[in-house]
């Protein structure tokens, strides 16, 4: 397989994959504000970040998604992320507006731990909605917080996933790391979880997560980039039993927020050398295995 090392190669190399399209379980669209000010943070390398961290991707949600789509990105999510209470419901209003003008994105929500979280988000999951986004090192929470037993005994009934981002990477807090995240999983063992980042920098850890829990998965979101190799290089003893999960492993790019060509996340996984069906499920066909809802696995 000839890896993309340019944007303009990823359409050519989803073809020569065999698959109609890219799966991207990593995205971020919020309202125009909100998203600015998120760039002001990555612009002044503010303190979650911990480096220098150019956003290669900036312009109006139109731009950006005429950019996915020209990459052939044909399923994408949103997910907005609630760093404070009372926040949740105005980003979840937003973004499902924005899935209902956009066919490609899978309707995106978020939640804060706060007295009402449990209600909105069981109206959410009645709404339709098919992913959460929770950011425990920007929100610095607790997910033993009280409020939000509620919200995972919801998504474990619904199956609908939750994309967490729960390692330590790139700046850790008291909140993050594996043990939180253990700590809920035995509580609600049934609660789908894609861990994103795949975990960085406890991969080992969170890798042992989802082998322990068959509805626990990993996103391979900036892992394996030459700009994670300096500060969280995967370990290439675990690279065997990450191949093995090869049904659990979901493409993610953190588009538009990433400092380098979104063809380069590509490349850094055909550089795996996991042959093409792996490419396949983990681009592709994996989506269909998780998601539920109307278009939500690419076929309508």
């Amino acid at each position: 397989m000839t890896s993309p090392t340019v944007d303009a190669d990823v359409p050519a190399f989803l073809a020569a994959l065999g698959i109609p399209g890219l799966a991207d379980v990593h995205v971020h669209f919020m309202p125009p504000r909100v998203m600015a000010a998120v760039w002001r943070h990555f612009d002044l390398a503010g303190p979650f970040l911990g480096r220098e961290w150019p956003v290669l991707y900036k312009g109006s949600d139109e731009e950006r998604v005429s950019v996915l789509r020209s990459l052939g990105v044909r399923r994408f999510t949103a997910l907005p992320y609630a760093h404070k209470p009372g926040i949740a419901t105005f980003l979840n209003e937003w973004a499902w507006t924005f899935a209902a003008s956009v066919p490609e994105c899978l309707p995106s929500a978020t939640f804060f731990p706060e007295p009402e979280a449990g209600k909105y988000v069981a109206a959410a999951i009645e709404q339709g909605v098919q992913v959460f986004k929770a950011h425990v090192q920007v929100g610095d929470f607790e997910l033993a917080d009280p409020y939000l037993r509620p919200v995972f005994g919801a998504l474990e009934d619904s199956g609908v996933p939750l994309v967490l981002h729960a390692g330590s990477g790139p700046v850790p807090n008291s909140h993050t790391g594996p043990e939180p995240v253990a700590g809920v999983l035995r509580s609600y063992p049934r609660l789908p979880v894609i861990i994103a980042h795949a975990g960085a920098p406890e991969y080992r850890e969170f890798l042992e997560l989802a082998e322990r829990y068959e509805r626990v998965m990993l996103d391979t979101t900036m892992v394996f980039t030459d700009f994670f190799s300096d500060f969280a290089a995967y370990p290439p003893e675990l690279l065997g039993r990450f191949a093995a999960l090869r049904e659990r492993v979901l493409f993610g790019s953190d588009f538009p927020n990433i400092p380098y060509p979104y063809a380069h996340a590509l490349e850094a996984l055909v550089r795996l050398d996991l042959g093409d069906d792996w490419l396949a499920d983990v681009c592709w066909h994996n989506l269909g295995r998780v998601f539920t809802g109307p278009g939500a696995s690419g076929h309508s």
